[in-house]
């Protein structure tokens, strides 16, 4: 979850940057919509900026702050991507996670959508502007920041064990598989061998082989130290009472 709010805060700072050249974003599509002569009709999808910058951009200013725009939408969905598998979800963060999807698509049309306060994007327009040519293109990004943060509050509410990364990992039902499996080998869940504590006096070697206890067992005392203590005890004498 930490990775995902830091990606999140670095597309939010290159997106203040994007929205500080708003002016020139707004002239870049001018300019390629009159090369391409469809200036009339919105501009209302993703792909239609990319066409704009592929076949219709002839400046390099243009092409830079178009690009920008393209490469904030493109990290909003692979972003999207993540999300998608950090958590199996509820209704209401599939929802918001749904929308965010649908947003970044190339095809989906933007040209009804409007940024509402605290969002002043469309404020910075004028009416013909914002009415029928760019109020959906300058609107998308901070729609789709605004669904991502609360999709991200919704989740850190939701109990840890429900979220969990599911990209290159076990799911949990093959997961529980294989520590079943493991318990009986002596191997843990990611497949290494167990070692036991001191307390267990047995432990195991990489075979899974025993080895020696850790506690030693004391050894019979043999050698000239048994033959001093014999003499130090005196005589044998059969058991019974005995006068000193």
């Amino acid at each position: 979850m930490n990775e995902i709010k830091e990606s999140l805060r670095n597309i939010e700072q290159t997106y203040k940057i994007f929205q500080q050249q708003q002016f020139t974003f707004i002239a870049a599509l001018e300019h390629t919509r009159e090369n391409a002569h469809d200036k009339i009709k919105p501009v209302s999808s993703i792909g239609q900026v990319q066409t704009y910058m592929d076949h219709h951009c002839n400046n390099t200013t243009d092409k830079r702050i178009l690009q920008m725009f393209l490469n904030i939408c493109c990290d909003l969905s692979k972003l999207c991507q993540r999300l998608e598998s950090l958590h199996p979800g509820n209704s209401t963060t599939n929802t918001l996670l749904e929308k965010c999807k649908m947003l970044v698509s190339h095809s989906n049309d933007l040209s009804t959508i409007r940024a509402k306060y605290p969002h002043d994007v469309v404020n910075h327009l004028s009416c013909d502007e914002a009415r029928n040519h760019y109020g959906g293109v300058v609107s998308l990004i901070p729609i789709v920041l605004d669904c991502m943060k609360e999709w991200v509050a919704h989740t850190e509410k939701l109990p840890r064990n429900m979220i969990q990364s599911v990209s290159g990992e076990y799911s949990s039902p093959e997961r529980r598989a294989f520590r079943q499996g493991a318990a009986g080998t002596g191997l843990t869940a990611s497949g290494q061998p167990t070692f036991l504590t001191a307390a267990t006096q047995t432990s195991y070697n990489l075979t899974g082989l025993p080895q020696e206890s850790r506690r030693v067992q004391k050894k019979p005392q043999v050698g000239p130290g048994r033959a001093v203590g014999k003499l130090l005890d005196g005589p044998w004498k059969p058991p019974g009472r005995h006068s000193f």
